[in-house]
């Protein structure tokens, strides 16, 4: 008997029942999009932290410290970071906004802030990114069922599309707050108990950075230019303050505290949890030298350095990371084109009801579409550094400039989105042979930023003559 299969067939019939079960809850659109702003610390902080780990987190992560070492802690440890700026800056001012007009969705907000057209483009944008992200999150779920049963990449991400579309469909935010919860446990369980004994396994902590191992194995601060090192810094920390995703969770929260306390503890544990998938794609690298694929760095380190049980425990967890980001990109999509499309251009009208099976619809579709994008991809780390640096540079100005300055409308965001992605996809595929320190999110972002300043100026020249 295939212990690790027996025990994915439990987890995925087990947090589909959840999903079932907590769609009794959902009679309006509220409970559907933000939890009936029920939320407290705890789910807050479930609900998060699920969130943020997810593909990037442990399989790219590892894939990454495979290559790069230890200076791969970035990839985790700057969305930590960004996290208290979340929590104390940026999502309480938003949190007020949600409370006092009765938003459910980040488009709602800049529809608020900006206009219409700020919100259409925004829309449009984060449909067409949030399908990287979550063809990121099947693929590494797919690697885990090829290391375990052998089944190919598309058969895998289907099985992991059709887990997480049942459980967040019937649910919702409420419904995937609880699943969350449940899988949290799983992946920290599995996780904390597999770090150590493989590490004890190989020899203890100085044989990661020990001969055969690059010279720059130990080396906290290297980089081999964008996308590797400390300049992961640049590609998540800007994501992790404006992602529409985490915004729309924070709505969800019953008040002001319980929303600081939460992301403020996801901060703290993600920092923490950086080093674990860092620390075992470094143990790959010493033990297993020649995988070829990075998508099985990790699954195959943890099926071959751990005990068959241990092993079973920590790819479920794996898996179950994988599942529970899904459900967030799944939120974004159905939130986003229900609200800010059906709604707000379609269909101005539409019930309570109408809206809800809108929303439940996208999600079908988002999770089929990501199926199809997840096999043209192939690579968890292509996927998810699309959709970090494109919401990065459609959101970090417009959100951050809303929030704490009053000038500038819908002029100004526009500007400043359409300057920050023209000049991300111009460095990102016109610069083959860019220098090190030219990172197209960085550029990008700095693009946004001087188009939103540049324009606002030409404005008020304008309205003075």
């Amino acid at each position: 008997m295939n212990i690790h299969l027996v025990l994915l067939i439990v987890y995925s019939l087990g947090i589909v029942a959840m999903g079932l079960w907590t769609a009794r809850f959902i009679r309006q659109s509220a409970d559907f999009f933000v939890a009936g702003r029920s939320l407290g610390p705890g789910l807050i902080l479930s609900s998060m932290l699920a969130s943020n780990i997810g593909a990037g987190s442990t399989v790219g992560v590892a894939s990454f410290a495979y290559r790069d070492g230890i200076s791969t802690w970035w990839w985790v440890g700057a969305a930590g970071l960004a996290s208290f700026v979340f929590a104390f800056w940026v999502a309480p001012p938003l949190w007020r906004l949600a409370k006092a007009h009765n938003f459910y969705t980040t488009g709602d907000y800049l529809e608020f802030r900006f206009g219409p057209s700020v919100r259409a483009t925004v829309a449009a944008l984060i449909c067409v990114a949030s399908l990287s992200i979550l063809a990121g999150q099947l693929i590494a779920g797919a690697a885990i069922l090829n290391v375990i049963i052998g089944i190919p990449f598309w058969a895998g991400s289907l099985v992991g599309a059709s887990i997480m579309t049942v459980y967040f469909t019937a649910g919702g935010l409420l419904g995937t707050a609880w699943v969350n919860t449940v899988q949290l446990v799983i992946m920290l369980v599995g996780f904390l108990i597999a770090l150590p004994v493989a590490i004890a396994g190989i020899g203890g902590l100085d044989t990661l950075t020990a001969p055969p191992a690059p010279p720059w194995f130990g080396d906290f601060f290297y980089s081999a230019g964008p996308g590797s090192g400390w300049t992961l810094f640049f590609l998540t920390f800007p994501a992790f303050i404006c992602s529409p995703g985490l915004i729309q969770k924070g709505f969800g929260a019953r008040d002001e505290r319980a929303l600081t306390r939460g992301i403020a503890w996801n901060g703290i544990a993600l920092m923490l949890f950086a080093f674990v998938p860092t620390l075992l794609g470094m143990a790959g690298r010493i033990t297993l030298p020649e995988i070829g694929n990075s998508n099985l760095v990790l699954p195959t380190v943890l099926l071959h350095l751990l005990p068959a049980w241990l092993g079973a425990l920590a790819l479920s967890a794996v898996f179950s990371t994988e599942v529970d980001t899904c459900d967030a990109v799944l939120f974004m999509l159905s939130t986003t084109m229900s609200k800010d499309i059906y709604q707000r251009h379609i269909n101005p009208q539409a019930s309570d009801q109408q809206l809800l099976l809108v929303a439940r619809a996208a999600a079908v579709l988002g999770g089929t579409l990501g199926v199809i994008l997840s096999i043209t991809l192939g690579s968890v780390t292509t996927a998810l550094t699309i959709f970090y640096q494109v919401l990065a540079c459609t959101l970090f100005v417009p959100i951050l400039a809303g929030i704490f300055t009053r000038r500038g409308g819908a002029a100004e965001a526009l500007g400043a989105i359409v300057a920050g992605n023209a000049t991300l996809f111009i460095i990102a595929f016109t610069f083959t042979s860019r220098p090190r320190w030219l990172d197209p999110s960085l550029v990008g972002i700095t693009a946004a930023a001087l188009a939103y300043g540049v324009v606002n100026v030409f404005r008020k020249t304008e309205s003075k003559l």
